[in-house]
């Protein structure tokens, strides 16, 4: 989150739900080079319109997008605020401390804060908390003398909760939840309930937080074990505090039905995270501001994406309103006959259709300029699909590469290529492409040649265009 200064993240869920069609396991396309490239394609199309006019310092990190979500309205929301727990217990301990003494770090004296405890009710453990809440949001004010009182509830009372989240996150490097592990990742966590609208149960979230920590802490396994006994109880503990914040709410029925620990995000919780998200520059559009996408065709939708007029969040809803065989035919279709640009789009939208697509993706296998990305599509998915040979895994970087073409911003876009770093992987591709037959081969390499950075690519990619040319 924006104050914590860690990414935004999400925890990836799609092996605890069953192939929901994230892509993932092994693919058929090739080597990992190949794979490498193909995995950069939903990111290229975004170049053009993620950082144009963007002036956030951090600008450059990776852009995710969110699914629209629908807010309750302003004044409904604002009412919610004074009733939520811990903006009840910060304004009850504001109005307690009146003038007093603070210690050397601006918190209330020892014998106080005891007395705090015992007066208004409040859990030691969360005093603290409580404090710095008041005293950033100017409920109490410290000065020379010691405590105030501040300037008392605000009008702006959405922009008073927006601080209030923003204090509580930012206590993540001071032991917030009481487990490091959890404050490690609890931005990703906030991110995820803000992706799952319907909740989640508590066991799929640890699990998810589990591989999390294993794959990007690199911990080790004496530790996975010791954390996984572990994490449970913490994580439990966690969301009663995220309860008391504001933020979480639990669900006795619903989709999680018979599961008492199953949380979702409350309405003040979503708007909270989603301010978070866009201060980040993340795309978490609301659903007014993609429903008219929905409505579109195919070809609409993936000309509007390529222009930069539709954010990427756009094609799940735009999925969600159609069949999966259904939407997948009509991607397909005008991917068979477009460029590279739409085949690239259509690969990120296809990524949001299930497995339930399987038959019109395998009807895919017949056309010329798809056959192959429809058997990544499959792969990925551990269906039966056409073993893809090292010429085939060429085409697709091809292919793959020929995205650039589309874009205004050649060496920005370029940059979002991490697969295109120089080195000798990039340079056996090169010379492999040298004998390639996809139609835009010779573009391909001519850009190489003329923009990419490192001399020694841009060489090879000239030598490449011409041994090609003399074909």
């Amino acid at each position: 989150m924006a104050k914590s200064g860690k990414t935004g993240n999400v925890i990836d869920l799609s092996a605890l739900r069953g192939p929901a069609g994230a892509p993932g396991g092994t693919s058929s396309a090739g080597g990992p080079f190949e794979e490498e490239l193909l995995d950069q394609v939903d990111q290229i199309e975004e170049v053009a319109d993620d950082h144009e006019g963007c002036e956030c310092s951090d600008c450059g990190g990776d852009v995710l997008s969110f699914p629209p979500v629908e807010l309750l309205p302003d004044d409904e929301l604002a009412a919610m605020v004074p009733r939520v727990p811990l903006v009840r217990d910060v304004r009850k301990l504001a109005e307690w401390t009146g003038s007093r003494e603070v210690t050397v770090d601006g918190f209330l004296q020892p014998a106080d804060a005891a007395l705090a405890v015992a007066e208004l009710g409040v859990a030691p453990e969360r005093l603290r908390l409580l404090w710095i809440v008041a005293v950033n949001t100017g409920l109490v004010q410290i000065t020379r003398s010691g405590a105030a009182p501040g300037r008392g509830f605000p009008e702006e009372v959405l922009e008073f909760w927006d601080g209030v989240v923003m204090d509580v996150l930012d206590r993540t490097d001071d032991e917030l939840t009481g487990s490091a592990v959890v404050d490690e990742h609890l931005t990703e966590m906030l991110a995820t309930m803000y992706a799952m609208s319907d909740g989640i149960t508590l066991p799929a979230l640890a699990e998810g937080m589990l591989q999390a920590h294993e794959i990007g802490c690199e911990a080790r396994p004496e530790e996975m074990r010791e954390l996984r006994s572990r994490l449970p109880g913490d994580l439990a503990a966690a969301a009663d505090l995220l309860e008391y914040c504001g933020l979480f709410e639990r669900l006795p029925a619903g989709p999680h039905e018979g599961h008492a620990d199953a949380v979702r995000l409350t309405p003040l919780g979503v708007w909270a995270v989603r301010q978070d998200l866009l201060r980040e520059g993340h795309d978490a559009p609301l659903l007014s501001d993609v429903a008219g996408f929905a409505e579109l065709t195919a070809a609409e939708l993936i000309d509007a994406m390529l222009r930069g007029d539709a954010p990427s969040s756009a094609a799940a809803l735009w999925v969600d309103r159609r069949t999966p065989q259904d939407a997948a035919r009509e991607l397909i279709k005008v991917a068979a006959t477009g460029t590279a640009g739409r085949r690239g789009v259509v690969g990120t939208i296809l990524e949001e259709v299930g497995p339930e697509a399987e038959p019109a993706v395998r009807e895919a296998l017949s056309e010329p300029m798809m056959w192959r990305h429809a058997a990544v599509w499959l792969g990925v998915r551990d269906l039966d699909a056409p073993a893809l040979t090292d010429a085939d895994s060429t085409w697709l970087a091809v292919d793959t590469l020929a995205t650039l073409l589309h874009i205004a911003d050649v060496p920005e876009a370029m940059d979002e290529f991490e697969a295109l770093e120089g080195g000798e992987d990039l340079l056996r591709l090169i010379d492999d492409m040298a004998g390639c037959d996809h139609p835009d081969t010779l573009a391909v390499l001519d850009l190489l040649g003329h923009h990419h950075p490192d001399p020694a690519v841009g060489k090879a990619a000239r030598k490449a265009v011409m041994k090609a040319r003399s074909r």
